[in-house]
């Protein structure tokens, strides 16, 4: 198929142009000036350098586009408007609550891999996209599009060294250095070479061009694809508002849509002058390769756990063997890691599927990010760290959720009971956070059986799910052939003259079973519950075991109390008037030894007996 001619892009560029003004004029908001700058880079991109199924946008083998810079969204909904996927028209339903053209881009829409608008996370999911081609062998290659303004963001540079080191060159990204942000001029402004060598530094090939030049970004593109062994960036010189001489290169504009009525009208007619239509439509490429998706896994066949009643292992440990067994099971899992595979121990994933093991090092923002990007081209990924170090990266686990992935996260090392690391090593925040995101699953094993068939639970779920594993070894104390299914949970004590309910997850559970051990010897019975699944929490059984109890419900955790465990069986019990005890951490730990320190806070079986007693 011949190239477009330039004339044919030029035709394009204006036509995204007028786009991008017609549609935020409409909505009386947006971002028209990005998009302005960026509009010859679009043209090129989507019409002469990228090969992809214009009518079906999730073809595993299209080349794939990430628009970093969110909020130039209406000429990314342009382009493929342009590429004759919907009509043009839908455009001015931009930022409606009945449309999926909203402010940012969601994957709502089928040409929507991630969503971005939360500066700095697209290239960071372009990591982990572009690797996905290689995990199912496909020639196709990922775009990313990026603000000048955004790379002042660190994550930019986590992704630019993650992408290095995996020889990338799959992956090319391109800045639009227009040199204005929101509120002032960008850190470099046009001072290109310095960008460049940023790039250069961490391992890229990067090529000045000059962004509003069809034939020069051609040019960059077609170098990008012949770039072996690296990944490569194309730092573009662009004017915020290209193509509107009352606006072009002013600052001020961010963010504001041309007023609709004569303001928008002069300018829609300065653009549409420019407007030659000589040369026709450009075509577009089917993509590069097809290859072959790989049979679904049946889990059926998975091995059940190996151990004895009272074997003492640490749930971290046992999360890690079901990984490697999941792992080995289904091809589509991936594992990723920031430097603690040996601690966590998906380093035996690693050793039974190392072509589908990622190290990030030390950078949990990529490491989430890329995972994001695997997770939205049909991998399984199961990025994890220590549960306080994915904190770090909240924002993206924020924009997981709103993307609607389907990501498996792991957190270890939770709670004061890790012992003399202290409380930076603590976390005892992540079942708050990891709650608040709507539609993630939140699991919180008790021994190695439990863990190992709710790994096997993730692995099959469709979405986001969260488990919190331990550094502590704790007793086996369910047999193999015992089922977790999310949303349950497991009355290990019970009677019909039960006088309280305490609810506990992980290691909480032993300190219950303890605290039912003293309160029996007394002539008290308790119920004990194993709430491993926070969120879906098991309402049924919960309402049903306060009941009996005569509403007196006391839960115990290694969590602040805020948003943890307590608050989730609370919301449960609300509807059933029972007001809930929670034990929990109510101050900022220090280092001793773990029995010590669950004693120290509050959560040990002294205090649940205690609870129960009503002192």
């Amino acid at each position: 198929m011949a190239a477009p001619s330039v004339a044919a892009l030029q035709d394009v560029a204006t036509q995204l142009r007028i786009d991008s003004v017609a549609s935020t004029s409409h909505a009386g908001s947006g971002h028209p000036t990005t998009c302005l700058s960026a509009a010859d880079i679009m043209a090129v991109l989507f019409f002469s350098e990228m090969r992809f199924d214009a009518k079906n946008p999730q073809n595993p083998d299209n080349d794939r586009f990430v628009l970093s810079k969110g909020h130039a969204a209406p000429i990314l909904y342009a382009a493929w408007a342009e590429a004759g996927l919907f009509p043009r028209e839908r455009l001015m339903e931009l930022r409606t609550f009945e449309s999926d053209l909203e402010g940012h881009p969601t994957p709502r829409l089928p040409f929507v891999d991630v969503a971005t608008g939360s500066l700095g996370q697209g290239i960071c999911a372009a990591i982990g996209i572009a690797l996905n081609a290689r995990r199912i062998g496909s020639a196709y290659r990922t775009y990313v599009l990026l603000g000048d303004g955004e790379i002042a963001e660190g994550s930019v540079w986590e992704a630019a060294d993650a992408a290095s080191h995996y020889k990338l060159d799959n992956l090319c990204a391109i800045v639009d250095a227009n040199a204005l942000g929101q509120s002032q001029a960008t850190e470099f402004g046009h001072d290109l070479n310095r960008i460049a060598a940023r790039w250069s530094a961490f391992g890229w090939k990067a090529l000045v061009v000059d962004g509003h030049d069809i034939a020069d970004v051609q040019k960059g593109l077609d170098a990008a694809r012949a770039t072996s062994g690296q990944p490569t960036v194309l730092v573009a010189r662009t004017l915020k508002g290209k193509g509107l001489s009352s606006i072009e290169g002013k600052d001020g504009w961010h963010g504001k849509a041309l007023k609709s009525g004569e303001e928008a009208d002069k300018a829609l007619k300065e653009l549409e002058a420019k407007l030659t239509r000589t040369d026709g439509k450009p075509a577009i490429s089917g993509p590069r390769s097809n290859s072959k998706p790989a049979p679904p896994a049946d889990y059926g066949t998975l091995p059940a756990p190996a151990y004895k009643m009272g074997d003492l292992v640490a749930t971290r440990e046992a999360w890690g063997t079901a990984l490697a067994a999941v792992g080995k099971l289904d091809p589509r899992i991936v594992a990723l890691d920031a430097d603690v595979k040996n601690s966590t121990f998906s380093d035996r994933f690693e050793k039974v599927a190392p072509d589908r093991f990622y190290e990030m090092f030390i950078a949990e923002q990529v490491m989430v990010g890329a995972a994001m990007g695997f997770a939205a081209r049909g991998a399984v990924p199961f990025p994890s760290t220590f549960a306080c170090f994915l904190y770090r990266a909240a924002d993206f686990i924020r924009m997981a959720g709103i993307s609607m992935l389907n990501m498996k996260l792991t957190g270890s090392h939770a709670g004061v009971s890790i012992g003399e690391d202290g409380p930076s090593q603590m976390a005892l925040e992540d079942l708050a956070m990891m709650r608040a995101i709507p539609n993630a699953v939140v699991l919180y094993p008790s021994d190695a059986v439990s863990t190992e068939r709710l790994v096997a639970e993730m692995a099959q779920h469709k979405g986001l799910a969260y488990m919190r594993t331990s550094r502590p070894k704790t007793p086996v104390s369910y047999g193999p052939d015992e089922r977790f299914p999310i949303g349950g949970s497991k009355v290990l004590r019970q009677s019909p003259d039960d006088k309280a309910m305490v609810v506990g997850a992980g290691i909480t559970v032993f300190e219950a079973l303890k605290a039912y051990d003293i309160l029996k010897a007394e002539g008290i019975s308790i119920r004990v519950v194993d709430a491993y699944s926070l969120q879906p929490i098991d309402t049924a059984t919960l309402t049903e075991g306060a009941k009996v109890a005569g509403g007196k419900v006391v839960t115990v955790e290694d969590h602040y109390a805020a948003g943890g465990l307590g608050d989730a069986v609370a919301e449960a019990l609300a509807p059933s008037g029972v007001i809930v005890k929670r034990l929990a951490v109510r101050a900022i730990p220090r280092s001793g030894e773990p029995g010590e320190l669950v004693d120290k806070f509050g959560l040990s079986a002294r205090h649940i007996v205690e609870a129960v007693k009503g002192k």
